[in-house]
Order: structure tokens, then C-alpha cells, then sequence
């Protein structure tokens, strides 16, 4: 048995987020698919994991039992101190990853993903709701991309959680609506994200969650 066992599916940016954590750590790991499109997550299995019925959920196996985390900002900060990669050199710096670690999860992921979801799952791109999320959106990339000028990373000189949580939907700018042309910043901090050793893209890392039927569509 592998130390950690990672529920996701490929299309999940949140999911994303932890596998390449664990993989760029050279963790031991395997992910387990969750067919989200066939509405696993809202089984009375999966509920009995994690009662958010979210993606992604994180066991790490241990000698003591089985620790079970949902939420991925959660379990990054849990695999920051596990693993003792990408965490806090000191206090200032802790503090500085969870002011970011929030504000992606208020300001960014919730507007990208819910606008990528709208879009190009549910085929509602013109829809003035999606169109809302969308725009709170490019209000969150400004703000990033103003934040990185002159920055390799988002809190100091080296990589953190807070670089691999904001970055989740970001490796899909055409899914999202995104012109990397338009914030340079983000577009260079992206590539030194891909440049760490051990990177690899969602497809490479988890298994899809829709049907075979339907894996095209």
C-alpha cells in the first residue's frame, strides 16, 4: 500500500493541487478515480468520507491508522508539515500562505471553477451568471498578476503551498477564459511552476472522472 491515497479525477483543479504537491514532493502515492460526472461525490459512500462530498480527499496510511482530510487547502498545509516541502521558512512567511491560501479560495478558485464548471460543463457561456463569475475573475487575475511583478513566487524567493493552490486552474487558460497575453506575470510565474522538478500536468497525474462513454465529450 502506498503512504497516501489521493480521491480525484483529472478535471478537478482542487484535486490538481495536491497531486502535483505529491508528486513534485516525490511522495508515495496513488490516486483513486472519483466518477464525478456519474454523481459519486453525492453517494452515501463517499458522503460517509467526507460529508462535503468534495473532491479531493486525502488518507494518508500511517502506523497509527488512516488520518482522512478533505479540502485542499487543508490538506496542503497537513502535507507542507508531513512531508516538510513548500511550507513557511518562519513565521512571517506562515502567515503570508494563509492570507493567500484564503484569498484563493474566496477571491480566486471559487469565481475560476464555478465559471469553467458553468462554461464548459454545463454548456452556459452566454449565460449572465457565468458571465458574472467570469468577470469576478479577471478582477482576481489583476490582482495577482499585479502582486507578481518583480516576484519569482507568491510569498518569498521559493515555491510554497500558496503557489500551488492559486496555480490549480491556471495550467487551463482556454478552459477558463483566460488570455495569458494580458498578464505577463502570471504567464512567467506559471512557467517556473512547470519548470520545478517533477512537474506534470492533471492528465498525467489522475484518472478522468467521466464515463469512457462519454471521456471525449
Amino acid at each position: 500500500m502506498t503512504e497516501f491515497t489521493l480521491d480525484c479525477f483529472l478535471e478537478s483543479g482542487n484535486a490538481y493541487k495536491v497531486a502535483l504537491m505529491l508528486e513534485l514532493s516525490g511522495a508515495d502515492w496513488a490516486p483513486r478515480r472519483v466518477a464525478f460526472f456519474s454523481g459519486q461525490t453525492r453517494s452515501p459512500e463517499f458522503r460517509s468520507m467526507n460529508v462535503m462530498g468534495e473532491v479531493p480527499v486525502l488518507t494518508h496510511h500511517t502506523p497509527h491508522g488512516d488520518v482522512v482530510l478533505s479540502q485542499s487547502g487543508a490538506i496542503l498545509d497537513y502535507l507542507s508539515r508531513e512531508i516538510d516541502r513548500f511550507g513557511p521558512a518562519n513565521e512571517d512567511e506562515r502567515r503570508e500562505i494563509l492570507r493567500w491560501l484564503l484569498w484563493d479560495n474566496h477571491k480566486l478558485t471559487s469565481y475560476v471553477a464555478t465559471y469553467r464548471f458553468m462554461s464548459l460543463f454545463q454548456k452556459k457561456s452566454d449565460d449572465p451568471v457565468t458571465q458574472f463569475f467570469h468577470a469576478r475573475a479577471v478582477g482576481a487575475w489583476k490582482v495577482l498578476d499585479a502582486h507578481l511583478k518583480g516576484r519569482d513566487f507568491i510569498v518569498s524567493g521559493h515555491p510554497t503551498i500558496a503557489d500551488l493552490s492559486i496555480c490549480g486552474y491556471l495550467f487551463w487558460p482556454d478552459q477558463i477564459g483566460m488570455d495569458l497575453t494580458t498578464y505577463p506575470n502570471i504567464a512567467a510565474w506559471l512557467d517556473r511552476i512547470a519548470a520545478l522538478p517533477g512537474y506534470k500536468r492533471p492528465e498525467d497525474l489522475m484518472p478522468s472522472g467521466k464515463d469512457p462513454a462519454t471521456a471525449t465529450a
